[in-house]
């Protein structure tokens, strides 16, 4: 068996760009990982015996930025079946050609989800003209992570870069797509700082709900999330690492050192994300 499934990781893009090329973000996350290319990423991961899920971000409407195409993602999946799965991105603003393209990452490049940042993409979840995407996905058996709390993007910018905090919210802006779409499966990546308590009460609350524990060394968890993953939200909460701004190696030295029992150890590590992502043929 893999020694765990880390469900959020960032790739390099094929110029060999990544999160940790920007100095701020890489000061902020007081990150090391500089691999350049999918190959290093792969080996790396490879070395590590963890299996992974790759995602990239399309926010081209309100940055300008084209995006990397979700056939990227797919081509890396293809040539490291044993070592990744993947989840495309959609620009939400793009409509039709985002519910379009949605379909196509499930039918055509077989990936298992969709990324979606609200503040660089600047959106409400739960806007009604979005909601033909939610019902797309949820038809489409797409999961949906959706990033919360506040960010490193930006950091240290005037202005944080222009990144609104606020899209970012739990409750309401998730909270209403979940009660809205209950056969839609979503993941709220992070602890959600500063909203936490809406995010674990949403844990409780909808059963199409879970969390990734990513972007956060667990030595920085509170202490009311901790006490959630060991009881009311162990079947709800798995491993992220949020690489390469955050080592995958460093999270689990750090969560390690929680003292979890074995059972719910291994559910947040591993079991959850097979479950919930359908990777039954991950060992």
């Amino acid at each position: 068996m893999v020694r765990a499934i880390d469900i959020h990781i960032h790739p390099p893009s094929p110029s060999g760009r990544s999160l940790t090329s920007d100095p701020a973000t890489r000061a902020y996350f007081r990150s090391a990982l500089t691999h350049s290319s999918a190959e290093e990423t792969a080996e790396y991961y490879a070395a590590l015996d963890i299996f992974g899920v790759l995602f990239l971000i399309d926010f081209e409407t309100a940055s300008g930025v084209p995006p990397v195409p979700n056939d990227y993602i797919a081509e890396v999946v293809a040539r490291y079946p044993k070592q990744f799965t993947g989840f495309g991105s959609v620009d939400p603003w793009k409509g039709r050609a985002a519910v379009q393209e949605a379909a196509r990452c499930a039918t055509e490049l077989k990936l298992r989800g969709l990324k979606f940042h609200p503040q660089q993409q600047q959106f409400y979840p739960n806007d009604p003209r979005f909601y033909p995407l939610w019902e797309a996905a949820q038809a489409l058996g797409l999961v949906v992570l959706f990033h919360t709390g506040t960010t490193g993007v930006g950091v240290g910018r005037p202005g944080g870069g222009g990144i609104k905090l606020k899209y970012a919210r739990p409750i309401p802006y998730i909270d209403d797509v979940a009660a809205d779409f209950p056969d839609l499966t979503i993941i709220m990546a992070h602890p959600s700082f500063p909203w936490q308590d809406e995010q674990l009460a949403m844990l409780v609350h909808k059963p199409n709900v879970y969390m990734d524990l990513s972007g956060w060394s667990p030595k920085y968890f509170s202490p009311l999330l901790v006490q959630y993953a060991r009881t009311l939200a162990q079947d709800k909460v798995m491993f992220g690492s949020d690489y390469p701004v955050i080592s995958p190696e460093r999270w689990l030295s750090d969560f390690d050192a929680l003292g979890f029992d074995e059972p719910v150890r291994q559910k947040i590590l591993i079991d959850n994300a097979r479950r919930v992502l359908k990777l039954d043929d991950v060992s």
